[in-house]
């Protein structure tokens, strides 16, 4: 459970967000948004005033809810016009009333502002998202555990790679041993139909077979209805075997990728191997509060194309312009380290460093690793050798 203390003083940083650009209320629905101001993903809504006490109302589980949420005051769902009634006693007409506009399906969104005729409807959610870029000592302190998963997970793959077995029954067993740990199994993503199921694990050329995922690596799934991840090729000696793992626990999540092979590399592929690690250090010695994230993705591009691999760096054919996302309770959280996007390194933010190299017909190398912005630099949360894993 999330302590109350925890979830109040969210629920203040985003009443001091409103309260400087006049938002008289923010309703939260969205599921990740609902949990991370009320401790609770029961079927509600959140109503949050500029001042004074929110208010939880719960279409289904009430019970749940209750047991689950620290907020003081929740009640039944009774219906809209009840709904609608409890706000503009909660909140003056005419003003302003914030909607998580990035996430809400159109004719929802038109939905709400038809009910809500006598407010003026503004978007609260970048107003959220900062707020949940910023993680508290709860929040390190969870993802720190999820980091145990994710170490626990690496250390059984050595053990249990091995010649012909297949993509999909690595990730079966690998993902067996994630839920046994306490792993939650969804991975939420707060970008439109972007989706995840554990992570990629693949190996050979299909790691650098591209999808729809807005990742550097994609790999062909088991069919056209989910193109991505695992699919059926086997694992051969000298190829590179990618396992990019998220790991979830109470609802945090840290994201980690590490690269195993059968007697070892090609010596291009490993060279770009040992590139990539070279990047990720060099970023997490000079990421520190108040370096853009931009400044941080070009010393990478910079230090991809000083080693000739320019071409082949997050993406060959279809390049992402990232090298870094931030992660938290949604795997695409707040910062992006990524070209153009001047966003400046707070402490308490954490995000995910994740060069890779992609070698058409070969497969895909490279490194991620979830770090902690600190007040000196980064801090590293997640834990495994950095090095190749030659099995």
């Amino acid at each position: 459970m999330v302590p109350r203390e925890e979830l109040y003083n969210r629920i203040g940083k985003l009443q001091k967000s409103m309260q400087k650009k006049e938002i008289a209320g923010a309703l939260i629905i969205q599921r990740a948004d609902l949990f991370y101001f009320s401790g609770t993903g029961q079927n509600a809504h959140l109503y949050v005033p500029a001042d004074g006490e929110p208010v939880l109302i719960v279409k289904k589980s009430l019970v749940r809810a209750e047991q689950e949420s620290a907020i003081e005051n929740i009640i039944p769902f009774r219906g809209w016009n009840e709904l609608i009634a409890l706000i503009a006693d909660m909140t003056p007409k005419g003003s302003k009333v914030g909607l998580e506009t990035d996430v809400l399906p159109f004719n929802l969104y038109n939905r709400y502002q038809k009910m809500l005729d006598e407010f003026s409807i503004t978007d609260i959610s970048p107003f959220i998202r900062a707020i949940r870029a910023l993680k508290s000592k709860y929040e390190l302190n969870t993802m720190r555990e999820a980091a145990g998963i994710s170490e626990a997970v690496f250390t059984h793959a050595r053990e249990i790679i091995h010649e012909g077995l297949s993509e999909i029954e690595l990730a079966g067993r690998l993902e067996l041993k994630a839920r046994t740990l306490g792993h939650q199994g969804a991975v939420r993503m707060r970008g439109f139909n972007q989706e995840l199921y554990f992570g990629h694990i693949m190996t050979g050329e299909n790691a650098a077979t591209v999808s729809f995922f807005d990742g550097p690596t994609g790999g062909s799934g088991l069919n056209p209805s989910y193109p991505q991840g695992a699919g059926k090729a086997v694992i051969k000696p000298n190829e590179p075997i990618l396992i990019d793992f998220v790991s979830v626990l109470d609802g945090y999540m840290v994201d980690q990728t590490r690269l195993f092979c059968i007697g070892g590399l090609k010596p291009h592929l490993q060279e770009a191997y040992n590139q990539a690690v070279k990047i990720r250090n060099a970023l997490a010695t000079e990421g520190k509060p108040g370096i853009l994230g931009s400044t941080l993705y070009t010393r990478a591009d910079e230090l991809a194309t000083g080693a000739g691999l320019a071409n082949h760096f997050m993406g060959y054919t279809e390049r992402v312009n990232f090298v870094g996302h931030g992660v938290g309770i949604e795997l695409d959280e707040l910062p992006v380290i990524a070209r153009g996007l001047d966003i400046l390194l707070e402490e308490g933010m954490v995000f995910a460093l994740e060069p890779k190299f992609i070698f058409p017909g070969e497969g895909t190398v490279g490194i991620e690793d979830t770090f902690v912005v600190g007040c000196d630099g980064l801090e590293l949360l997640t834990r495994f050798s950095e090095g190749l894993q030659v099995i």
